[in-house]
């Protein structure tokens, strides 16, 4: 697992603990099966929904050569996008839907969002990670980009333009009201990555347990919650 994803992993093993029993999860735009291969091994059904082909085939050979994934039917991978997700996930079945930097580059979030919320069951839950544009205004202002931190600032979506690789970036506020449009209920916010990325790199791989416990503490106390690299929301279906 990687460590700078250690928030999202403790608000995921709480909602795999909640439910005491094994889960039908959807990773939309799950890849190489970063969040899959665990949860699979953990006794989970895992659909991972992928538009990139590439991406899936990495993911089918990596659960082929797994052998701590529980059994072979424990990873499907289907190619698809999060706005169709009714084509290859039937509506309110699943259990948990993860949603992890998905929604900055869809053509439409409204209606990602509520592809997701359609496939989730009465009480299912939506994990969703989207980029923090406090965040990417420091970081570019840091390193001395100031017409970009300036873009990113006064720009509608959070974005820098053509160039730039996301579409739009979140705050708390917007991500949480993107969910709200679908019906969810947002019950968790976190930051994710508050410290990690400004860490240098020899702290962080010989200091780990410090920078996690300090992104533990971080994660939902503003300000240091709110100029997180990402944020992580997890949202329900009533």
């Amino acid at each position: 697992m990687d460590r700078t994803n250690s928030v999202v992993w403790a608000v995921l093993r709480q909602e795999l603990d909640r439910a005491d029993r094994p889960l039908a999860i959807v990773d939309v735009g799950g890849g190489t099966g970063g969040f899959a291969v665990p949860l699979a091994r953990a006794g989970h059904r895992v659909t991972v929904v992928d538009a990139s082909p590439d991406a899936l085939a990495a993911l089918t050979r990596r659960v082929a050569e797994d052998t701590g994934t529980v059994h072979s039917g424990g990873i499907s991978a289907v190619q698809g996008d999060v706005d169709t997700l009714g084509d290859v996930v039937e509506p309110g079945t699943a259990d948990l839907v993860l949603c992890h930097s998905v929604l900055e580059v869809v053509d439409d979030p409204a209606t990602a969002v509520k592809a997701i919320a359609a496939a989730l069951r009465p009480g299912g839950a939506a994990s969703v990670v989207v980029a923090n544009r406090a965040a990417a205004v420091l970081a570019r202002a840091i390193n001395g980009h100031l017409d970009a931190a300036h873009a990113l600032l006064t720009s509608p979506s959070g974005s820098t333009g053509d160039t730039d690789r996301l579409r739009r970036r979140f705050d708390a506020a917007s991500a949480s009201a993107l969910l709200a449009s679908a019906g969810l209920a947002v019950e968790q916010i976190h930051g994710v990555r508050v410290i990690a990325d400004l860490v240098p790199g020899v702290a962080l791989d010989s200091e780990h347990e410090q920078v996690r416990a300090i992104e533990t503490l971080a994660a939902t106390l503003p300000p240091y919650r709110d100029v997180a690299t990402q944020l992580h929301l997890l949202a329900r279906q009533p």
